[in-house]
């Protein structure tokens, strides 16, 4: 059997070391100790400590973007929360394959109420689908009862940072996880749940942050930080004094007292002398183009991440997915969550039931995509049959769908045949039999 030491490969930088060691308090902000004979590292990984130096991912406004940095742009942050959160709010249901039915099976559980200790199901998945868009790879472990037991008790999201995918000489796939003890292990693919991203060599993906919309989180990071140096130094200069001779030192001293005193608040007049003449400024057009500039990065970050701007209450241009609310919510789950949702269901099918593939998971969009009252009522009277039409929905079927419990004599399915007494074999409609 091939062991693995996960301590064996412990590497320092000098280099990295005399850097930090040239700013006060550089070792003890970055996490680690300096190098010297017994010198010991904290639980800082290296990946942590890129990630939160930042030098790989300067853009050219010379803002440093990183998972962390991004997440202070508002636009990145709301739609990494309606994507994340969209899919954790999705139940996971098991189904049978042999029957097409749902079944009470014990991992419902962890997927849907509780992961493991300290976590709960839309925690965890929150976490694990925000690690994939703001790294570009979401981790987790699965538990199992014993190293030699197929039954997965619970799964654990890991930090992208602290898990390193790597092969072994035969090709086979191992992860080397950091905890946050400083403890490290080496697992198995099959005990580790991987949401690759756009990009993927086999072992790791690049961010859609980092990668594609560095450049314009950068350029919106950098608008911010100018708009708010803007308006906290009083926006812009509204007059200018103008002068055709040279004022003396007290002349100026005096002049600079009135009108920092009016622009403290005071209500008296600005007194001018020495031949002063007061002249009115307007904003520039560098400084109107700022808004015009933020505006652009809202479209493409949503563009890089995948979400229509609507979304995320950037309303400045209509969306071509409809006006109404069920026509959107099936717009967003079709062209936006299903690409993250296909893959999850992929890699939990195939870790969990690798032998015998009896069950399958699957997440229920139709909250999602669920239509007005109306709207619904008038797909239920097609489903169930109408107009000497045969059904293809029973009543207790549609009773489901609106989360209402079986009637008795429900389960009879309209064939749109008549019945001797002439008349069509009509189930009630939900509505009716509620």
């Amino acid at each position: 059997m091939r062991t693995f030491d996960p301590t064996n490969n412990q590497h320092a930088s000098r280099v990295l070391d005399d850097w930090l060691s040239s700013r006060e308090g550089g070792h003890a902000r970055a996490g680690i100790s300096a190098l010297g004979q017994n010198a010991a590292t904290t639980n800082l990984t290296a990946n942590e400590l890129a990630s939160m130096l930042g030098a790989s991912h300067t853009t050219a406004s010379g803002v440093a973007v990183t998972a962390e940095t991004a997440m202070r742009v508002t636009t990145v942050y709301a739609c990494v929360a309606l994507v994340a959160g969209a899919i954790a709010s999705l139940p996971v249901a098991i189904y049978d394959r042999e029957t097409e039915a749902r079944t009470n099976h014990d991992y419902w559980w962890m997927f849907n109420e509780k992961a493991c200790d300290g976590w709960t199901a839309a925690t965890a998945w929150e976490y694990l689908i925000s690690s994939k868009l703001l790294y570009g790879d979401g981790f987790a472990q699965l538990l199992r009862a014993s190293p030699y037991s197929n039954r997965v008790t619970g799964w654990k999201p890991l930090h992208p940072d602290r898990v390193e995918p790597f092969r072994d000489a035969e090709g086979m796939l191992w992860y080397r996880v950091t905890y946050s003890d400083g403890k490290q292990s080496i697992l198995n693919s099959a005990d580790v749940l991987h949401l690759p991203s756009l990009g993927f060599d086999g072992l790791r993906s690049p961010s859609a942050i980092t990668y594609a919309a560095r450049e314009a989180i950068g350029t919106s990071m950098a608008a911010e930080r100018f708009s708010g140096q803007f308006f906290s130094q009083g926006s812009t200069h509204d007059i200018a004094l103008k002068s055709k001779s040279g004022l003396t030192r007290e002349q100026a001293d005096g002049l600079r007292s009135s009108y920092l005193a009016r622009q403290a608040g005071s209500r008296g007049p600005l007194v001018l002398h020495g031949g002063l003449e007061v002249e009115k400024l307007s904003i520039t057009p560098v400084d109107a183009e700022l808004l015009p500039t933020r505006l652009f990065g809202v479209n493409e970050i949503c563009r890089a991440l995948g979400v229509p701007p609507h979304m995320v209450a950037h309303t400045e241009k209509t969306t071509s997915w409809g006006s109404g609310i069920a026509e959107q919510g099936a717009g967003f789950v079709r062209y936006t969550l299903l690409r993250h949702i296909n893959p999850l269901r992929q890699e939990l099918n195939s870790k969990l039931w690798p032998v015998r593939q009896r069950y399958y998971v699957e997440h229920v969009t139709e909250g999602l995509e669920r239509a007005d009252l109306a709207a619904r009522s008038n797909a239920h009277r097609v489903a169930l049959g109408r107009a000497g039409e045969p059904g293809w929905m029973t009543v207790n079927e549609v009773r489901k769908v609106e989360n209402l419990p079986p009637i008795d004599g429900g389960d009879m399915l309209n064939t749109g045949a008549k019945s001797p007494e002439g008349t069509t074999n009509e189930p009630q409609t939900a509505a009716a039999s509620a």
